[in-house]
């Protein structure tokens, strides 16, 4: 067979493979078939727009209008989706339990009569693309939960399950939706709330809520949204009236308040169905408004509200009036400050007569910009940024700022600016720094202390403590590890107490004296390299000063990190800080660090076997060389 003959085995092959494939995606299986062949009613839900219930003289008309379903005949309402998804879904899985011919009614025509199928009471239309035959109800079945069902005008009859009956065999009001309306929490981006304390307005900016009427102030996120979630999660406890009727028996006419919610399509000029009506809202009046009004005398724990998009008067849980209870300062937010840290590029801490401290975002991490972009502290640095979004205001003393001289905020003692840095211009931005956020420090009152952000007219009252936490000494914001080596990379070591120690490492990486004596304690050898490599200060303390005791150290280190020695560094330990921890300086940072009394023991471990003790649990090769006397070797001063 040569290859040709092959290829065209193989397509034909290949061809019958996708042909049987094809047939047996488009038709069911055998089994498949037969459970299909048993449904009462064959139909495409997403092709039907309509449901027609005549149950007896009532006749319950549902149709679906842009992709939600509401009652159209006795009432207009919306209707609980739920109900027609559930009834579709019964509908489709409907199964014939067993056939009475056509044949045997019209042998005795006293069939359809025994079966309740002559003149039936219940049926349902479908209307819509495709639909199936009118289905009529009949009696139920002497076998438990069965009944007599027929299609349209044929008289073949069926015994199925009472499922659909349950379905429809409701009153008009049982399909109405009891959930108030379909907007949810997060679509709505304005509300307005009246109440008899007044009216206040409130707008959503990007993801966060801001009060705009009777003052402009930042809103509490987490009580705006409660409050809009007791309206779009509240459920209708009674269907009470329409709304075109007299509303002074429910307090309706002259309501108590009123709360309005705007969802993100609501345009000027939409037209939206009310009550059977079309009316067209303006700018002025669009959205969905709830009124509240009298308690029922009977159900002291419902309320009578009217809602405007549904045009009916209902009954809500008594609980929904605490919406009129709510003032501006409820729903105020009570943080200092809102910093977006998505955008949050540059920190400037200003304190006239201390300097200027300027922190910037280098990726993840954190450089003083002001000090030729030193690395800083990253975690002290976003400790500060969330101790300052946590920070709540004590007080609201002032809504209009108009004597900034008694907070002393005419000329604050610290300025904190937050701004974005954009390196190149665009169409949304400007080239160099935008600041966002501006919080201004005044007097010192007690516990409190004034404070003003620049953007808003306010004057507030914060913990003086705050200030506590935030240095405006540069030095105090450097990173807290002091050297940034490997315990390998270090090739000579000299240790200076009262006497001098010095190592350095050969060829193959084995360490012998170059100044002192004796077998290597190499147990402490390795400590004291593993504590230089990951040095860390507990706290920075600010410039170097006298006070600090580096004038006769308790302990000067210094190493090298290259074979040549060209590359050092110095260490010093001055006097004690207290509470167990050290003064300490490094040549290559400027200002004096903490360290504590453990690591300060590990870095003088001697690094030599005293006579009587131990052999080292690794012998090293040593040269002799005599151990320097203290006058011989005094401590060295790092350079002023």
């Amino acid at each position: 067979m040569n290859w040709r003959t092959t290829l065209v085995l193989a397509a034909i092959a290949l061809a019958v493979f996708a042909y049987f494939r094809f047939f047996e995606l488009k038709h069911p299986s055998t089994e498949e078939a037969k459970r299909q062949a048993q449904n009462v009613v064959k139909f495409d839900q997403t092709k039907i727009d309509g449901v027609i219930i005549q149950n007896g003289d009532e006749k319950i008309e549902i149709r679906r209008r842009d992709n939600k379903w509401r009652l159209e005949t006795p009432i207009k309402d919306q209707v609980d989706s739920s109900l027609i998804e559930n009834l579709f879904s019964d509908l489709e899985s409907w199964q014939k339990d067993a056939t009475i011919s056509a044949k045997e009614i019209d042998a005795d025509k006293s069939k359809l009569n025994e079966y309740g199928l002559n003149k039936p009471k219940l049926k349902l239309k479908l209307i819509g693309q495709d639909r199936p035959p009118e289905i009529l109800f009949g009696k139920d079945a002497a076998l438990e939960g069965k009944m007599y069902v027929r299609l349209g005008d044929s008289k073949e009859t069926f015994l199925a399950g009472q499922s659909i009956k349950k379905d429809i065999d409701k009153k008009p009001e049982e399909f109405r939706d009891r959930k108030l309306t379909d907007l949810n929490t997060a679509q709505v981006s304005r509300l307005v709330l009246k109440t008899p304390a007044g009216e206040m307005g409130l707008q959503k900016k990007s993801d966060h809520w801001d009060i705009m009427k009777p003052l402009r102030a930042r809103a509490n996120e987490q009580k705006v949204g409660d409050l809009i979630a007791q309206v779009t999660s509240a459920r209708i406890q009674q269907f009470v009236a329409d709304d075109r009727g007299d509303l002074n028996a429910y307090g309706l006419a002259q309501p108590r308040g009123s709360v309005t919610l705007f969802g993100p399509e609501e345009k000027k000029d939409q037209k939206v169905e009310i009550g059977g009506s079309i009316k067209v809202f303006g700018q002025e009046d669009k959205g969905q408004v709830l009124q509240i009004g009298a308690i029922p005398q009977k159900e002291k724990d419902q309320v009578y509200v009217r809602f405007a998009p549904r045009g009916f008067v209902y009954t809500l849980p008594k609980r929904i009036e605490e919406i009129l209870n709510t003032k501006p300062d409820d729903l105020r937010d009570h943080h200092l400050v809102r910093i977006d840290t998505n955008i949050l590029d540059r920190i400037a801490i200003d304190a006239p007569g201390k300097g200027k401290t300027v922190l910037a975002r280098n990726g993840d991490d954190w450089t003083i910009a002001s000090r030729k972009n030193t690395p800083a502290n990253s975690g002290q640095v976003r400790r500060f940024i969330d101790t300052l979004q946590n920070e709540q205001v004590t007080r609201f003393v002032e809504d209009v700022a108009s004597n900034l001289p008694k907070y002393g905020l005419d000329k604050p003692q610290l300025q904190l600016t937050f701004s974005s840095f954009a390196t190149e211009n665009t169409a949304e931005t400007r080239a160099g720094e935008q600041a966002f956020a501006t919080v201004a420090f005044g007097k010192v009152d007690g516990d409190n202390v004034y404070v003003r952000l620049a953007d808003e007219p306010f004057v507030v009252a914060v913990r003086r403590t705050l200030l506590d936490q935030i240095s405006t000494d540069p030095l105090q914001w450097q990173e807290m590890s002091i050297f940034k080596v490997k315990p390998e990379q270090i090739h000579r070591l000299s240790v200076v107490t009262k006497h001098e120690a010095t190592l350095a490492r050969d060829a193959k990486g084995e360490w012998s004296w170059v100044a002192g004596g004796g077998p290597i304690n190499q147990t402490n050898l390795q400590s004291l390299l593993n504590m230089l490599s990951n040095l860390r200060a507990v706290r920075w303390v600010g410039p170097t000063i006298p006070q600090h005791g580096f004038d006769k150290p308790q302990l000067a280190i210094s190493f090298t990190t290259s074979p040549d020695d060209k590359i050092s560094h110095r260490l010093f330990v001055g006097s004690a800080a207290g509470d167990g921890t050290w003064f300490a300086h490094v040549d290559e940072r400027e200002g004096t660090f903490i360290i504590n009394d453990s690591d300060f023991n590990v870095l003088r471990l001697p690094l030599a076997i005293s006579p009587g003790s131990p052999p080292a649990p690794a012998a090293a090769s040593a040269k002799a060389s005599p151990v320097p006397s203290a006058s011989a070797s005094p401590v060295s001063s790092p350079p002023r």
